[in-house]
């Protein structure tokens, strides 16, 4: 891959900084999220959204109504469902295993999004694509250690389906971006998830202490902050030339996981760490299809832009 080419105009280096920044910001609301294990899953989830919806709808009020009008409200409603569920599925995992494993496994994403843009779109996957696959799925086993306890407590599998709802959530995201603005997304994202949760977050509801309350803020904040430092970064540098800056993210959460935990992972872990981090990279740097069409074109399958659990979210 000819970074130097794709990146010709902007900075490379102003990206790298931006989405490593991003994911410290996704790193530290995964372990305030894992900290407020006391507060309903659901609860979290909503005060997220809706802090964040917040942040970002004077931003849409100032550009004007016609910002909000979408012809792909169906795909807007559909990718913010799989997000919210996505955020859902990690925020139960994290509460009962460590935050590098539920960060690590919900951000296996490019190891599911060739499945998913098979079986969504019916496009070919480069033989190269499966070979990446099959190391992570090797690493993932190494990680959830299938067996008796696997059943007795399955937050690792959990973890793992919030990894494959944020493949779904990161493919629809890329169609739309095919004709919608990033912040367009965020903000539907947002807004979607918050109006249908609220329901849910009533039924829920629980006083709350004030450590609790400044738990809570900080996921919000930091959830905003990693999107908007996403899509600053996107701006100057490609998706191609920063997505293998994702995984920092694991080693964010393995180093606020010892900090604040004490977790400290094995070597079977952490081997397998490394397989899926390496697969992960490998899918994208490879991640080609046959085929035709607009962001799947040309045998390309490259996402413009990413959202977080963390992505995806």
């Amino acid at each position: 891959m000819n970074i130097r080419a794709q990146t010709a105009g902007r900075s490379l280096p102003h990206g790298i900084l931006l989405v490593t920044l991003a994911f410290l910001c996704a790193a530290v609301m995964s372990a305030l999220s894992k900290e407020a294990a006391g507060v309903p899953p659901l609860l979290i989830l909503f005060l997220q959204y809706a802090i964040s919806f917040l942040l970002f709808l004077p931003a849409g009020i100032k550009a004007g109504p016609a910002y909000f009008k979408t012809q792909h409200f169906g795909l807007q409603l559909f990718r913010s469902l799989a997000g919210s569920a996505c955020q859902l599925l990690f925020f139960i995992a994290v509460r009962s295993i460590s935050l590098l494993d539920a960060v690590l496994l919900s951000n296996a994403a490019p190891l599911f999004i060739p499945l998913v843009v098979y079986l969504w779109f019916r496009k070919t996957v480069q033989p190269l694509v499966w070979v990446s696959l099959l190391i992570g799925f090797i690493g993932i086993l190494m990680i959830i250690k299938p067996g008796p306890e696997m059943l007795r407590n399955p937050a690792s599998l959990i973890a793992l389906g919030a990894g494959v709802l944020s493949a779904v959530a990161l493919v629809a995201t890329n169609k739309l971006a095919e004709t919608e603005p990033p912040a367009r997304i965020l903000i539907y994202n947002f807004g979607v998830s918050t109006f249908v949760l609220i329901p849910m977050a009533i039924l829920e509801w629980q006083p709350l202490a004030r450590t609790q309350w400044l738990l809570l803020l900080g996921v919000g904040g930091f959830y905003a902050a990693t999107q908007y430092l996403i899509i600053l970064a996107y701006r100057y540098a490609d998706a191609a030339a920063l997505s293998p800056f994702n995984y920092t993210v694991v080693i964010f959460s393995g180093v606020l996981g010892w900090w604040l935990f004490g977790n400290i992972p094995g070597a079977v872990a952490l081997l397998g760490t490394l397989l899926i981090c390496a697969a992960g990279i490998l899918s994208i740097e490879a991640g080609h299809v046959e085929g035709h069409g607009h962001s799947f074109g040309n045998g390309h399958w490259r996402p413009r832009w990413k959202l977080l659990r963390t992505a995806a979210g």
